[in-house]
């Protein structure tokens, strides 16, 4: 696989719009065509190579090109935007909007990454060996539909509003999530390893959330179904047992929250109402 290596020159104030470095744009250019594309610092229009030093080569097909991206990378944004083939890596913290509607290949991250990670995501994978911010695998602002394919994996916590409006896809979380995960879900799988805040799959209408943490609540609009032994999460056996809830009933949901029982005795109390 052939590789170009990114590197910022300086830290800068002003954000850098990063949609540009893709192996989808920068297949089959030179190493001085790349050097002369043009993107966004701030509200001005700069080169490539006033930010970043390049150096390897392209390739002609976008599926065989490797980006690797590296430095401190907190202002750069839309990092994988509408990528559909190839790998990038970014090695270093990086800011919002990470594999916007991205449709294919690979994202890896060696850091933290903020808000809006695979934000409207169709599919491809994005790994995140850090944190993320708020509204993983969300929606755009207005659409009513966030990640509809893909896979997400976070190995730390995540912030506020993980799937909001989730239409299918999988995301991982190896660690916790802020309040309002799912928040009006209508697909898809979300596995949270760690704690859940509140607000828990509310509005949710269709999808499947398993948390092997603690959750502070469950809404009142979630009715118990059942306690299972295990559940499956994009293939693989996690194993419980967990608590079945099903709603958001207020949305005429059909949505379903897998709570681990051994981490959450303070439900102990809903087993009376399983029929």
């Amino acid at each position: 696989m052939a590789e170009l290596k990114f590197k910022i020159k300086a830290p800068t104030v002003a954000p850098i719009e990063g949609d540009v470095l893709t192996p989808d744009n920068l297949a089959n250019r030179s190493l001085s065509e790349i050097l002369s594309l043009e993107t966004w610092r701030g509200n001005r229009r700069v080169k490539l190579s006033e930010v970043f030093t390049v150096e390897g080569e392209s390739t002609s097909n976008p599926s065989d090109l490797h980006v690797i991206i590296e430095g401190d990378l907190r202002k750069v944004r839309h990092i994988g935007a509408h990528m559909s083939a190839g790998k990038i890596t970014v090695n270093g913290p990086v800011g919002t909007f990470v594999g916007f509607e991205m449709s294919g290949g690979t994202i890896v991250v060696n850091g933290d990454a903020d808000a809006f990670l695979g934000m409207g995501m169709s599919g491809g994978v994005i790994e995140v060996n850090g944190n993320a911010g708020d509204a993983v695998g969300s929606g755009y602002w207005g659409t009513r539909c966030g990640m509809r394919g893909g896979l997400i994996v976070v190995k730390g916590d995540v912030g506020a509003e993980l799937g909001c409006w989730m239409k299918d896809g999988t995301i991982k979380v190896g660690g916790n999530a802020d309040v309002f995960t799912g928040v009006r879900m209508q697909g898809g799988t979300i596995f949270v390893a760690g704690n859940v805040g509140a607000k828990l799959g509310a509005a949710m209408t269709n999808g499947k959330i398993v948390v092997s943490g603690s959750v502070q609540s469950i809404l009142p609009s979630f009715n118990i179904d059942e306690i299972r032994p295990n559940t499956k999460v994009d293939g693989e056996k996690v194993q419980g047992p967990f608590y079945v809830f099903y709603g958001d009933i207020t949305e005429g949901g059909s949505g379903k929250l897998f709570i681990s029982v051994s981490n959450n005795p303070h439900l102990k109390y809903r087993e009376a109402y399983i029929l």
